[in-house]
């Protein structure tokens, strides 16, 4: 995740920003998704160039090259107006780094802001899923063996949706994409949407929160979709924009069944 362990920047009016300088990437480990321990930085910011500290460096995902026996991270990497809107790539030995920072482009000629990465259980593809032409689109791009290259296949997916923080799981035949509004810092009401093919039409469908806050998404808004054992858990970002070094996460067990995905929060479970 982000290392927002840094005050607020202060604007040239002397008010508070909604950024922290640019600090890397922290890696955390877990053996029961309750207890967390901090194994340091897995890339660390730099004082000059695309980590320098007033740049953008924002939702890391980290993904394993069975070709390469690498573990590559990509992340969306951009100035502070956010203007250069491309992706991050850097590549280590083990999951907590050192990570070294290998490229930064945008994705087959197309911007790239929030992001995600995803791996086909059924064909053992990978790809990354990003936010494009101003967060109008999101485009899944698909990657090489090695993880750090695109094949140049790239598909539009919920064209002109205006959908962001994505996050993807696939269970019994169909694909299901989680997705948030473009609110800037304000949370809204999350939309999954399912598709029976990777490269085929996702259907927007409905608010899949239950509980109390479930039209904000529980104040949080999707970082990821990830599976243990049999079962997947969404990881919810809980930002507190002028605040950053106090945000937060959550972790909630996903229930899919008949083709409908819901996730219902939950204080403990």
């Amino acid at each position: 995740g982000e290392d927002k362990g840094a005050p607020n920047a202060l604007l040239p009016d002397g008010s508070v920003s909604r950024r922290v300088d640019v600090i890397g990437i922290s890696c955390y480990s877990s053996d029961d998704l309750h207890s967390w321990r901090r194994e340091g930085l897995a890339l660390a910011g730099q004082q000059a160039g695309y980590l320098a500290p007033e740049n953008v460096c924002e939702r890391p995902k980290v993904i394993y090259s069975a070709a390469t026996g690498k573990y590559v991270m990509w992340f969306h990497c951009d100035r502070g107006d956010y203007t250069l809107a491309s992706a991050g790539c850097a590549v280590a030995d083990r999951p907590e780094g050192p990570f070294t920072l290998i490229r930064v482009l945008p994705p087959n000629r197309r911007d790239c802001r929030d992001m995600t990465l995803f791996e086909d259980p059924v064909s053992g593809g990978a790809y990354l899923i990003h936010s494009g032409d101003w967060n109008k689109t999101l485009y899944l791009s698909e990657l090489d063996a090695s993880r750090t290259e695109f094949t140049g296949k790239c598909v539009a997916i919920l064209p002109e949706q205006e959908r962001e923080a994505p996050a993807m799981c696939y269970q019994d035949g169909m694909y299901y994409l989680f997705t948030s509004g473009c609110t800037g810092w304000a949370p809204n009401p999350a939309l999954y949407a399912a598709s029976p093919r990777l490269d085929g039409v996702f259907r927007l469908i409905d608010n899949p929160c239950q509980g109390p806050r479930f039209r904000t998404t529980f104040d949080g808004q999707s970082a990821c979709i990830f599976r243990d054992g049999e079962r997947h858990y969404l990881l919810l970002d809980h930002w507190q924009p002028t605040h950053l070094r106090d945000s937060g996460y959550s972790i909630l067990p996903l229930e899919i069944q008949n083709g409908a995905l819901q996730v219902t929060w939950r204080d403990e479970f």
